[in-house]
Formats: structure tokens, C-alpha cells, sequence
């Protein structure tokens, strides 16, 4: 028989897991259970046999008494011998006990047995977690629109202290705006060329900004000016991140690799090469893997800080990664792109399910501290998941302002603030528009609704 090779052998333990978990295991048939009741009766007699040399023999045909207390005689013992009547008695309990009690929320049933043949079917817990009733979110709504950019607005960023936020944009400015009230505090000019990604430090009064102007520009929001200057990219640069805990800024961008900056010294520490087209999404986190890259060529690398290389590629999307968001709390990365969005696990980059749906070129994608999922795509439809479960509980259209042309409804950047309260939209129409739950909505009036399993949830 010809032996399958080890990326066959994967795959098709993937696909059984996938489409055949739930009845893998099934109730055994009636003649195995009848086989089983066989042997462990076989079982009992010998070690009531072995039991019987232990103790002194009583003689007659009546060996044990009737029940316990009562002294041994012929007229108090009972009778052990097993009649055909009571042995289908016996079969029938059984295979009434082999019928499902009630069904569980994974759509499979707990299958019990006698004691004595102590089979049970229990349906496992990862599939039970993810198959639960999604949690059930308020769904959002439009609730202000900011207008000052005079290009296509690419960039966000939030304040780590939640009073305000900035934006990028094809205008080649960085503006920032009141949090609460909307209103425009200051606009920074010095790009020559349009702004892709903002990044502000949760312990210095340091903005970072690139662009298309192969620049990288750190500014002092003390002074409002320029400080330092990174220089080495090739080309036009499009996605940064900052390090949560050390001073250190990684940027990425056309010239298919990133860079990590000493932000103090303005050195740069490392070149990450590996990718084969533009780098278009980069996040940072504390733990191992520290950075991880999306790039147009479809996959998503894991990389090592303090070796300087990549530790893990991921090669499950078909599409160029446009978008990246890490959780909150969790220890769980998405990913997006135009073919789907794709759930992970760190470290090692274990896939854990696909949300599928959104049939656009997902541009950007963000996770909320309340376990909501979004994804904006360049059509301007907005996608709102469960993040446990996968379910798609709202869809939304944005719409362009007035004056402006029906294809400039695209988002570019989304983003949510620190409180996960209000969320915010970079679109094409050169507009900020700034979303908040619906104060109204109860699982009453919005309920769950057509909740079922995706076929193609656990696929790659």
C-alpha cells in the first residue's frame, strides 16, 4: 500500500477534524454491547468464584442470603440463578439507556449506559466553547461625522489617556482632534507625500508618523515640531508599531521588510527581511513572538526580537494581509484579508477558525475589550463579530458625504478607543466618522439571530 506523504497526512487529518469531529465516536451497536455484557458478566462470575475459595463453602441452592442481616438458610436465601426472563429484562434496560437523553448545545447527545458497562459519549470542550450561543453585543450606529482632511484620511491613533486622537491623511497632514467633543486642537504639516500610519507612546509626549515620503518622523507634542528623524527605508513606508514596554519602533513598508529603530538614538537595530511584497499591516506586544508582520504576499510572520529573525510563517490566506489587531486580554491575533479573516493562537501560531462572510477587500480590522470583531472593507461595508464564536451580528453600509462620489465609500483605517465606547472610521470621502453602541437596543428588541455553526469555520 503506497504511504501518503507527511503535508497529505496533515491535511487530511485536518479536513476529518474539521467536517467528521462530530461523529467520530458514536454509541456502539447493539450486538457490541451485548458482546460487552458477555464479558463483564464472564468478569463477575470468576471473581465471585475467587471470592467463593476465600470464604467457607455453604452448601445448597441458595448461596447468598436475601439481603444483608439476614442469617443464612433456605428459606431466607435468594435465588441467583439468571432465567431468560430476567436476562432480557436486563437486555432491554440497556438498550433503553442507549438512547440520547437530550441533545446539547453542540447539536451532539450525551450517550449513558448502565453502570456496569460504563460507556459514556461527552462531547468535547473545545467544540462545546465554540459552539455555545454567541454573547450578545449591541449593535452600533453612526453618532458623528468629522470633516477638516482635504485628502483620503489613512491613519489613527488613540491617546493612551483617552483625551484625543490624530488622523493621517492623503492631505500629507497629521491632525488631532478632542476626543469628546470633536473638535480640531492642531495640525502638523512636514510629509510631502501622503501619511499611512501613526503611532503615540504611552510614556513619552512622542506621535510617530510615515508615509509615502519613505519618511519617518517622530514628533514632540510639547513643542508640536519634528525631534528625529529615521531614515533608511527604500520606499514608501505603511505600517508602524510601537513596543508596549521597550523604546522601540518598527516600521514596514514597500521595500518588503521592517525595520526596528532605537527611538531615543534614532539606530536602527534590525533589518527583518523575509517577506516578498509590501509589508502592509505590523503589531507589537510584550510577549513572545514581539512582532508580527502582514505582508502582500500573503502570509503573516511571527519574529524574534533578540535574534533578529522570523521564528514562524503563516501561509493559510490567498490574499495580500491588509489588517492585523491583537486581543486586548487574550493571547489570540486576526488577521485580514481579502479571502477571509482568520483567528490564531500564540505562540506558535495555532489556527483556531475563519470568520467568513465579508466578501470585500478587508482593509482594516480592530477588537474591542468587549469581544466585538470589525472589519471595514474599501466597498465602505462594515462587519461586526463575535470574537468567541465567530457569528456575524451586524452589517453596515457607510455612506459618503454629501458632494462626494459613490466609490469614495471606502474605510481604510478603523480603530476603538480605550474604552472600546466609540469607534472610528478613516474613509475615502476625506471624513472621520465616529460610531457608539446603540443605548436603546436589548437582546429583546435585537435578538441573536439565524445563529449556526459556519461549515467552513475550522478550515484553512
Amino acid at each position: 500500500m503506497q504511504r501518503l506523504p507527511p503535508h497529505r497526512k496533515v491535511k487530511l487529518a485536518c479536513k476529518v477534524e474539521a467536517e467528521y469531529s462530530q461523529v467520530k465516536s458514536m454509541p456502539l451497536p447493539s450486538h457490541q454491547v451485548k458482546l460487552q455484557v458477555q464479558h463483564l458478566s464472564q468478569q463477575a462470575r470468576h471473581r465471585d468464584a475467587e471470592e467463593a475459595d476465600e470464604v467457607p463453602h455453604i452448601e445448597g441452592p441458595h448461596a447468598h442470603p436475601a439481603h444483608p442481616g439476614v442469617a443464612l438458610s433456605e428459606s431466607s436465601a435468594a435465588d441467583v440463578s439468571i432465567s431468560a426472563e430476567s436476562m432480557a429484562e436486563v437486555m432491554k434496560d440497556i438498550e433503553n439507556a442507549r438512547q440520547p437523553r437530550a441533545s446539547t448545545a453542540s447539536g451532539l447527545a450525551d450517550y449513558n449506559v448502565d453502570n456496569s458497562m460504563a460507556l459514556t459519549k461527552v462531547t468535547p470542550a473545545v467544540f462545546k466553547a465554540e459552539l455555545d450561543k454567541p454573547e450578545w453585543h449591541a449593535p452600533w450606529k453612526l453618532y458623528r461625522v468629522i470633516a477638516g482632511h482635504l485628502g483620503w484620511v489613512r491613519a489613527i491613533c488613540v491617546d493612551p489617556a483617552n483625551e484625543w486622537f490624530a488622523t493621517g491623511s492623503a492631505d500629507r497632514t497629521v491632525k488631532i482632534w478632542d476626543l469628546a467633543t470633536g473638535q480640531l486642537k492642531l495640525t502638523l504639516t512636514g510629509h510631502i507625500n501622503t501619511v499611512r500610519a501613526l503611532a503615540v507612546s504611552a510614556k513619552y509626549p512622542y506621535l510617530f508618523s510615515c508615509g509615502e515620503d519613505k519618511m519617518v518622523k517622530c514628533w514632540d507634542l510639547e513643542c508640536n515640531k519634528v525631534i528625529r528623524h529615521y531614515h533608511g527605508h527604500l520606499s514608501g513606508v505603511y505600517s508602524m508599531s510601537l513596543h508596549p514596554t521597550l523604546d522601540v519602533l518598527v516600521t514596514g513598508g514597500r521595500d518588503s521588510v521592517l525595520r526596528v529603530w532605537d527611538i531615543r538614538t534614532k539606530a536602527q537595530i534590525h533589518v527583518l527581511e523575509g517577506h516578498n511584497n509590501t509589508v502592509g499591516a505590523i503589531v507589537a506586544q510584550g510577549a513572545e513572538p514581539q512582532i508580527v508582520s502582514g505582508s502582500m504576499d500573503s502570509t503573516v510572520k511571527f519574529w524574534d526580537l533578540a535574534e533578529g529573525k522570523c521564528i514562524t510563517t503563516l501561509t493559510h490566506h490567498k490574499k495580500g494581509v491588509r489588517g492585523l489587531a491583537l486581543h486586548p486580554s487574550e493571547f489570540t491575533l486576526c488577521s485580514a484579508a481579502a479571502d477571509n479573516l482568520k483567528k490564531w493562537r500564540f505562540p506558535r501560531g495555532e489556527f483556531l477558525g475563519n470568520f467568513s462572510g465579508h466578501r470585500a477587500v478587508v482593509n482594516a480590522v480592530a477588537l474591542s475589550k468587549d469581544n466585538v470583531l470589525v472589519s471595514a472593507a474599501d466597498n465602505g461595508s462594515m462587519y461586526f463579530w463575535d470574537w468567541k464564536t465567530g457569528y456575524n451580528f451586524q452589517q453596515m453600509q457607510t455612506k459618503p458625504q454629501p458632494g462626494s462620489l459613490e466609490s469614495e465609500a471606502g474605510i481604510y483605517n478603523v480603530a476603538f478607543d480605550q474604552t472600546s465606547l466609540r469607534l472610528f472610521t478613516c474613509e475615502a470621502d476625506k471624513s472621520v466618522k465616529v460610531w457608539k453602541m446603540d443605548e436603546e437596543a436589548t437582546p429583546e428588541t435585537h435578538p441573536v439571530k439565524n445563529w449556526r455553526r459556519s461549515k467552513d469555520r475550522r478550515k484553512f
